[in-house]
């Protein structure tokens, strides 16, 4: 017989993809928290994240000779392990400008 979890899936753990370990340890999330922590309350400080922050991942590059691939850059914000926490807060600060200000932000689209 196989069990039901309440997500629905069966066996006994909830998750998808890598097996998730009791204890880990992130060095960076004391800074992640500040990051997602952050209240934005004026809106020039909304518009200096929206402006500062890309709206797209940095490009990716792969550098051929003679039809032979050197090298391949990936995407710069694989590199970064704040992407998603500073994703989000541009989202929050363009949010802040539309639902605050009534400012139209399709100029940081």
């Amino acid at each position: 017989m196989s069990s039901i979890n309440s997500n629905g899936f069966s066996g006994e753990n909830s998750y998808i993809g890598r097996p998730q370990s009791k204890f880990t340890f992130d060095l960076l999330k004391p800074l992640r928290q500040k990051i997602d922590s952050f209240e934005i309350q004026k809106s020039q400080t909304a518009h200096r994240i929206a402006k500062l922050i890309p709206a797209q991942c940095p490009f990716e590059r792969t550098i051929k000779i003679l039809g032979h691939v050197i090298i391949n850059i990936p995407p710069l914000c694989k590199l970064n392990p704040l992407y998603d926490e500073f994703v989000f807060l541009r989202f929050r600060a363009l949010c802040f400008l539309v639902d605050r200000c009534g400012e139209d932000i399709s100029s940081y689209c």
